[in-house]
């Protein structure tokens, strides 16, 4: 068979544990035997970060802003534990997705994958509910202090004028903890446009929500660039036929899950980390969970939302056969491949990534799973519970056979 051929190299970044041993397998099975793949590949894996002392992961993030198109697969992020499981570890590394979004400056668009006979637990809900991260600052650049004895804490501003502003937090009267988080009104202003036009893209209502009764000033901030940003787009929302919407996360919530899905909901950074959960373990896994940092210059990286299985990989040591779900690893790889098609004009290279999805939700629809869809399926549907290399085996069967009959 003739393989497709791409244009352009796509950036690969590598990743941990059982992710990076099904990352060998779907390249295996499912890609290079279809596609003369050129990737420009960087190993984001734990100990190679901590070698480069996590240059690696900057270079991957630069090198996604300059080739346009990016593909990850899933990291560790060491914590106290990582730290006594790898003793070679010289500090706790920050998380890569982090590192990555900082650079990129993009928001995270995250999707579950639907499949027939894993039905959502919320009963309403007909079509995916799209989460869109903002991947800047709040929690994830917060510094925090303890402190054991009564005083005061301050947040100061010194501005480079030298002009300063000052602001009591609060007066502790004995042992504390305190957290300042920050944003970019830039950075806020990229979010906004990208979800505005993530929504005009898909064809879908968008959701906005903060607590700006609460916090004031700075989830005040974010919706008021929203609603500025907003004007600009309101005449394409109008004449596409969907609408933005804004609401308190309280609110939101409560109208998300008596809601039928199909629309996007904007987050701050935390609030989609927690959110985007929620979503994915109604719809089914966070193994059905797709994953898409889209930046402001248009580059974009796809990966799965989940960690890098960790209790499988042990197993798996043990050679024990693995029966963890590849989906969203494998439309990781799919969304990048069509991306990279469509920038370079590759029709073929975009059917090629429609096809490996068609052939995964095909051979899932049709009853062979991995056992964490098994546990979650209705119990009237006829399935077979397999290993994860049996489910790629499979996928390839039915790509090769859809790519012989042509």
């Amino acid at each position: 068979m003739q393989k497709i051929n791409m244009a352009t190299p796509l950036v690969e970044m590598d990743g941990d544990e059982m992710t990076r041993i099904l990352w060998q397998m779907i390249k295996e099975l499912l890609i290079l035997p279809f596609v003369e793949l050129k990737t420009e590949y960087y190993d984001l894996g734990l100990l190679n970060r901590n070698r480069t002392k996590d240059q690696v992961t900057v270079q991957a993030a630069l090198a996604a802003k300059e080739l346009g198109v990016a593909v990850k697969c899933a990291t560790i992020t060491p914590n106290r534990q990582r730290m006594e499981e790898y003793p070679e570890l010289t500090q706790m590394w920050n998380s890569p997705n982090a590192t990555i979004r900082s650079i990129m400056d993009g928001t995270v668009f995250r999707r579950p994958i639907i499949v027939n006979h894993v039905r959502p637990v919320v009963r309403t809900w007909e079509s995916p509910i799209t989460i869109a991260r903002h991947a800047y600052g709040d929690l994830y650049k917060a510094v925090d202090l303890r402190t054991e004895e009564p005083g005061s804490c301050e947040l100061l501003f010194t501005a480079d004028s030298g002009r300063q502003e000052r602001l009591l937090v609060q007066r502790a009267d004995g042992p504390a903890v305190w957290q300042a988080c920050h944003n970019y009104r830039s950075s806020i202003r990229s979010f906004a446009r990208s979800c505005f036009q993530y929504a005009l893209d898909t064809h879908q209502d968008l959701w906005f929500s903060t607590k700006d009764t609460i916090s004031k000033t700075y989830d005040g901030e974010f919706k008021q660039i929203f609603e500025q940003e907003y004007s600009a787009f309101s005449p394409a929302f109008k004449r596409a036929g969907i609408r933005y919407f804004y609401t308190l996360i309280d609110d939101a919530v409560a109208r998300v899950i008596r809601s039928r899905g199909g629309f996007i909901w904007a987050c701050k950074n935390y609030d989609g980390d927690v959110m985007s959960d929620m979503v994915s373990t109604a719809f089914g896994s966070l193994a059905m969970m797709t994953s898409v940092l889209v930046a402001p210059d248009g580059s974009t990286e796809y990966e799965a939302a989940h960690g890098t299985v960790t209790q499988h990989y042990y197993r798996y040591l043990k050679g024990e056969k693995p029966s963890t779900n590849p989906t969203a690893t494998i439309f990781a790889w799919s969304g990048a491949l069509k991306k990279r098609g469509s920038i370079d004009q590759l029709p073929d290279l975009v059917r090629f990534g429609e096809s490996l999805e068609q052939a995964c939700l095909d051979t899932l629809n049709n009853g062979l799973v991995t056992k964490d869809l098994f546990q979650l399926a209705e119990q009237n549907a006829a399935l077979h519970p397999v290993s994860s290399e049996e489910l790629l085996e499979a996928i390839a069967e039915r790509l090769r056979q859809k790519f012989d009959s042509k």
